[in-house]
């Protein structure tokens, strides 16, 4: 039959392709959640730069933009992240968190 789960019950072969299905899903929504921290975070350090080495008023402008801009990507990764994390935790099986 299948192999026992932690709590010792037996899994059948759609049990074990489901929970894998489910913890590639995770894996991959934490690499997106990197991504757009990565990404956040250049767009920040793009903004900061312009602010601190360039001098005119335009560039204290786009430097502004681009740090809301690194701020919002990483809000809205983390926003993503927590919304799929709750629906992967709703597909696993009790005692998975």
């Amino acid at each position: 039959m299948g192999k026992p789960l932690k709590d010792g019950g037996p899994q059948s072969a759609s049990e074990v392709r489901d929970r894998l299905a489910i913890e590639r899903t995770a894996l991959a929504n934490e690499r997106t959640l990197l991504a757009y921290v990565r990404t956040g975070l250049a767009l920040a350090v793009v903004g900061a730069s312009s602010i601190k080495f360039l001098a005119s008023l335009a560039a204290d402008v786009l430097g502004a933009f681009f740090l809301v801009a690194g701020v919002a990507t990483v809000a809205m990764g983390v926003r993503r992240f927590a919304a799929m994390r709750k629906r992967l935790a709703a597909l696993a099986p009790c005692g998975d968190g």
